[in-house]
């Protein structure tokens, strides 16, 4: 099997396995801002945000060193599964004795979102303590090779997670309370699957644990942990400064208006997953300039296509999944999948770092786009409200992968095709415009963002040819 065909299985295969249970959750959207209402909705989605930052604080982000060196054979795998829980449940421990801090801070300073988290903050406790074991235990499974099994891991934690919302959030009415609850018991379904069907006992060992090899991982993911912290708070601090500075109401608006646009963080996020192994398994092939190159021209034209078809339909989506109070969301979305349009091509530069063991340079790209995302926020948002945030993101998003762009040319040389990625954002800005200005649902609006579409269509087929030949081909070389 040649190195695409390769790629292209792996994201087939976790496709299957995470689309579906991403689509579940958009179903389920609209139950549950009606579940929760407006302030429930932002509030919820605040509580998250700040479970996955501390998730990977407090295991050092162990888990991109789990996958870095479980694929490389070089390593022993009992060795990698051992340490990476070793450092979770310490991470854990560590990170409870933080919560009083949490109330202290909410008594000291006047913030909403600070007494939100303090009346939340042992069950976020439970929350973070669940979520990182899974997914110590879920990338490990993946870095072994267990790629079908990690996809079915994602649909039955989905499938799990809704029977329990529809239990404690429907019949119970427990709110806030339900959904976090709901997490935390399919998070512990998860992790007993995988314990048992992949057998994680074998992978086990409480002592003898290589000094040398801690210090190795913990070299890599250590810089991963402020990278994280940017990422979170380009990704972040849009909801929580919308909901310091408008409300919370209007934070619960700006996450709904998100969950579309995520449709695309789908894809890329699947197609990365497949991409991070390939790119770690051929980092040392003497093609590997072309390789990148191939594969990003595909992966580009993917990203403009889902996008633009996305603007086509986001209204109708809208009206159909959302709430009634909620249908105003979708005058902001073009900004909104502007940006993950640009954090799907950071990302995959990200890929570079990760397997070239640069995680430096990455946390250097991030903290950029962190520090211009936060002063764009303060001026945007108090002049525009939700539409500020999401044009800070998209500016954010845009400088980081410039700023990749030109530095993993020092690692790896690719070709972007720039002039293509010019006209196909040309033509997202002008759908946008379409959208947010054009008031009447009707044949026209319609007959505008379709002609568009066809038009990106039209200039990305040409990657989708290119994709097929390559994947027939029998030779691993290009």
């Amino acid at each position: 099997m040649n190195r695409y065909r390769t790629l292209a299985a792996n994201t087939i295969i976790l496709g299957l396995g995470q689309f579906g249970s991403k689509l579940l959750v958009i179903v389920m959207m609209g139950f549950y801002q009606s579940a929760l209402g407006k302030t429930g909705y932002g509030e919820i989605n605040n509580i998250i945000d700040t479970a996955t930052l501390l998730m990977s604080l407090v295991t050092l982000s162990i888990g991109e060193s789990i996958i870095r060196f479980g694929i490389d054979t070089a390593y022993d795998n009992k060795q990698v599964f051992s340490i990476g829980l070793r450092i979770t449940f310490l991470g854990v421990a560590c990170g409870v004795l933080f919560v009083p801090l949490i109330g202290m801070l909410s008594g000291i300073f006047d913030s909403a979102v600070l007494d939100l988290l303090s009346r939340y903050a042992w069950l976020t406790v439970l929350y973070v303590t669940t979520g990182s074991f899974k997914s110590t235990c879920a990338l490990f499974v993946r870095s072994i090779g267990h790629v079908k099994l990690y996809a079915i891991d994602g649909i039955l934690t989905t499938v799990m997670n809704i029977i329990f919302n529809v239990i404690l959030l429907f019949t119970f009415n427990l709110g806030n309370l339900g959904y976090l609850l709901s997490v935390i018991l399919a998070d512990i379904c998860s992790i007993v699957f995988l314990s048992l069907t992949a057998k994680l006992n074998r992978y086990v060992t409480l002592t003898g644990h290589d000094r040398g090899m801690i210090i190795t991982m913990l070299r890599f993911c250590i810089p991963m942990i402020p990278t994280s912290i940017m990422w979170w708070i380009i990704n972040v601090s849009d909801s929580f400064m919308i909901s310091g500075m408008v409300g919370f109401d209007a934070s619960g608006v700006y996450k709904a208006a998100s969950r579309f646009p995520s449709m695309i963080s789908i894809f890329s996020g699947i197609f990365s997953q497949a991409w991070n192994m390939s790119a770690i398994t051929e980092n040392n092939s003497s093609t590997i300039g072309k390789f990148y190159s191939n594969v990003f021209d595909i992966f580009q034209s993917t990203v403009y296509v889902i996008a633009s078809a996305l603007l086509l339909v986001i209204r109708p989506l809208i009206l159909i999944f959302c709430d009634e109070a909620f249908y105003e969301a979708y005058l902001v979305t073009p900004f909104i999948v502007m940006s993950v349009v640009y954090t799907c091509f950071s990302t995959f530069m990200g890929s570079v770092y990760v397997a070239s063991k640069k995680t430096m340079r990455s946390l250097g790209t991030a903290a950029v786009g962190a520090a211009v995302n936060i002063g764009l926020n303060i001026v945007m948002i108090q002049l525009w409200g939700v539409l500020g945030a999401t044009l800070a993101s998209f500016l954010s998003f845009a400088l980081i992968f410039a700023v990749r762009a030109v530095d993993t040319r020092k690692i790896v040389s690719m070709d972007l095709g720039l002039r293509k990625m010019v006209i196909n954002v040309a033509l997202l800005l002008a759908m946008g415009s379409v959208i947010f200005f054009v008031k009447d649902n009707d044949l026209m609006y319609y007959g505008i963002l379709a002609a568009m579409f066809a038009a990106a269509l039209l200039l990305n087929f040409r990657a989708g040819v290119r994709a097929v030949r390559m994947l027939l081909k029998k030779e691993l070389s290009e």
